[in-house]
């Protein structure tokens, strides 16, 4: 299977008064064309700051920012700011950010936002072929074309999604990053986006990064799942396995936190609280809380494949 995105010992580090924050680091994974990946975790972990180094989309306080980025097999690291704005950012990957929907301009009808990045990159001669392109994307995550003229306060919730959604969307990107794509939206509203994904998955062939802290709403639309804690991936693995079997403790903990539909289970929670990221311990960072910590895990795991099911775990007991 043709990899598309291949990210190696990737870092984002902050500066802030008390020292650099290690937002993300060290991180790998590969992803196939084709198949969406869900970046799960709780809060603050990093997931949002992954997504952000692996597109380029820095905050004025960036401390470190390293690794290497292969997608389509080019290390887009190595492109100059332009270069990387003219040919990559948008074209081959875009990203629906965090609270999409009250990002659209309030003044600017939402057909000609989502027309704006063909006219940008140039791929649409004049303002009326973008709209019909406009047009076309809007049909694709199930937005009435009449829309197009409508302003953004005069839409729900639901519909400001997806209308962001189609913006991503309309340049015909191979990856497209959903950070938190139902969030704030009522759970009818939330399965129907979802719905909306895995249709355009199936049609159109986009390869997702879905980013979330909603592990129901990861197993709609991942058929990989990696698991952050501190900065790090410690676990990623094919989502069936995952789900029925996740194999680090932090993993475990995750799923056991999870309440299920077909079988009574007594809910758990992490004990604790993530370690610091501006101080983070040595050793494994999970070290703190978890049940099953020995003296080993005073040293850093490597993040190594166990089994045959393409797993990856940061852990001393697996293996």
């Amino acid at each position: 299977m043709e990899q598309l995105l291949r990210v190696e010992d990737l870092c984002l580090y902050f500066q802030t008064t008390m020292g650099p924050v290690q937002a993300v680091d060290g991180v790998s994974f590969e992803l196939p064309r084709g198949v969406s990946l869900a970046v799960i975790g709780e809060s603050g972990c990093g997931k949002t700051s992954l997504a952000r180094a692996v597109l380029r989309l820095l905050p004025r306080n960036v401390h470190t920012h390293s690794g290497r980025v292969y997608l389509h097999g080019t290390d887009v690291m190595q492109l100059d700011n332009e270069r990387f704005r003219r040919e990559v950012r948008w074209l081959r990957a875009a990203m629906v950010p965090q609270a999409s929907m009250n990002a659209l301009n309030p003044v600017i009808r939402v057909g000609d936002q989502v027309a704006e990045p063909l006219l940008l990159h140039r791929r649409a001669h004049d303002k009326r072929e973008a709209l019909e392109r406009a047009r076309d994307a809007f049909c694709l995550v199930g937005v009435p074309v009449d829309f197009l003229h409508r302003y953004a306060f005069e839409l729900s919730g639901g519909m400001r999604q997806r209308v962001a959604i189609a913006m991503a969307l309309v340049t015909r990107p191979d990856l497209v990053v959903l950070d938190e794509p139902t969030s704030a939206l009522d759970v009818l509203t939330q399965a129907n986006l979802m719905n909306v994904l895995k249709g355009i998955k199936r049609d159109a062939g986009i390869t997702f990064i879905l980013i979330t802290h909603d592990i129901a709403t990861s197993s709609e639309l991942a058929d990989r799942v990696a698991v952050m804690y501190a900065g790090q991936l410690v676990e990623v693995a094919d989502a069936r396995d995952f789900y029925l079997n996740p194999s680090h403790p932090y993993s475990r903990k995750l799923m056991a936190s999870v309440p299920t539909l077909r079988q009574e289970k007594r809910l758990e929670f992490i004990p604790g609280r993530p370690p610091s990221l501006l101080d983070p311990p040595t050793g494994c960072r999970f070290k703190d809380r978890c049940p099953s910590r020995f003296e080993r895990c005073e040293e850093m795991p490597p993040l190594r494949e166990i089994g045959k099911e393409r797993r990856l775990v940061r852990c001393w007991l697996n293996g």
